[in-house]
C-alpha cells in the first residue's frame, strides 16, 4: 500500500472554501487543517483574558480579537486564527482582503494536547516572522501555569515561565497585568 499524497492548495483556493465554510481551517504551505473544537477551559482563559486586556486597554488605540480573526503570516504561508490577538490601530489588512489582519503586537494562545508542540515551536517561528510582534503567551489549560514570550530586540526573545497562583505576568508590549489566580479563577484544573 502507497501512502496517498495530501491535496495542496493554493492560498486564493484555500481562501475561496474557507469563506464559504460552516469550520474554521489553518492553511499551512498549501494544507488545509481542520481547526479542532474548545474545551470550556480553554474558551473561559480566552474570555477572561479578553476581559482583562478590554479592561486595561480601554481607550488606547489597539484592536482585541478572539479565535475568529484570520491572520496572514507572509514568509511561512500561513493562514491561522490565533485564540487572543492584540493589534495596534490602524489595522493592517492583508493586500485585497478586508478579513484578514497581518499585524499583531500580541498574541495568546491556549494550550491543549494535540497542538501544544505546534503552538510552541512552528507556529511560535511563523509568528517571530511578523515585524510586528512583540509578544507571546503561552497559556496551560489543565494547570497554573503561562509562558510568556517578548521580544527584547532583533533575534532576541526573552521567556518567563509562571506557575504559581500568586504570580502575575506583566506584559511588556501593553499596559497590562494578569494576575494567574483571576486568569484560572474557578476552572476545574
Amino acid at each position: 500500500m502507497t501512502p496517498t499524497q495530501a491535496t495542496l492548495y493554493t492560498p486564493e483556493a484555500y481562501l475561496d472554501l474557507e469563506i464559504n465554510s460552516q469550520e474554521r481551517h489553518e492553511y499551512r504551505s498549501g494544507e488545509i487543517i481542520p481547526m479542532t473544537g474548545g474545551t470550556p477551559n480553554h474558551n473561559e482563559l480566552m474570555s477572561i483574558l479578553n476581559a482583562f486586556l478590554r479592561v486595561a486597554l480601554r481607550g488606547q488605540s489597539y484592536g482585541i480579537f478572539i479565535a475568529d480573526q484570520r491572520l496572514w503570516i507572509p514568509e511561512f504561508k500561513i493562514y491561522t486564527y490565533p485564540d487572543v490577538m492584540v493589534i495596534s490601530r490602524p489595522v493592517q489588512l492583508q493586500e485585497g482582503r478586508k478579513d484578514t489582519v497581518t499585524n499583531p503586537l500580541m498574541i495568546a494562545e491556549v494550550l491543549s494536547k494535540s497542538t501544544k508542540n505546534y503552538d510552541k515551536d512552528e507556529k511560535f517561528a511563523a509568528y517571530r516572522s511578523i515585524p510586528s510582534f512583540q509578544e507571546y503567551l503561552l497559556i496551560d489549560q489543565s494547570q497554573f501555569k503561562v509562558e510568556h514570550y517578548y521580544k527584547a530586540q532583533v533575534n532576541q526573545w526573552i521567556f518567563s515561565e509562571y506557575k504559581s497562583r500568586e504570580d502575575s505576568v506583566n506584559l511588556s508590549s501593553l499596559p497590562c497585568e494578569i494576575p494567574l489566580a483571576d486568569l484560572y479563577d474557578d476552572l476545574q484544573l
